[in-house]
């Protein structure tokens, strides 16, 4: 991953941290909407609604469309990507359900008796 990328990622979390930006995203994941429909739907004021939009295009989670005197929103499905691949590259480690903590703990000990044995 280059730092590029680590930066965005950073915006992009940061900007996913609010309720109100997470619900605004699973929204447009549903389908396109307009930025009144968003606010009523949100129930939040218009400048309200405008601040959480800026935050979210800023860290290109959503893309606007004007049409005449209407914005419509729809989510930026690339830049959704590259968080996916970045939690993705840690499925490998993620492991099996029987590769706990408690588990791991567990090997680490067994593995130190027979050490203090042979310090004896």
């Amino acid at each position: 991953m280059i730092d590029t990328d680590a930066a965005e990622l950073d915006q992009v979390f940061a900007a996913l941290a609010n309720k109100r930006r997470r619900q605004i995203v699973y929204a447009l994941g549903l389908q396109p909407a307009s930025i009144g429909q968003l606010a009523a739907g949100q129930q939040l004021s218009l400048p309200a609604i405008h601040r959480h939009i800026k935050v979210l295009e800023e860290a290109k989670l959503v893309v606007r469309k004007k049409s005449g005197r209407v914005n419509f929103l729809a989510l930026n499905r690339p830049q959704l990507l590259l968080m996916q691949d970045w939690i993705q590259q840690y499925r490998a480690y993620w492991g099996t359900q029987q590769e706990t903590l408690e588990n791991y703990v567990a090997s680490m000990e067994r593995a130190e008796k027979p050490k203090e044995r042979k310090s004896r």
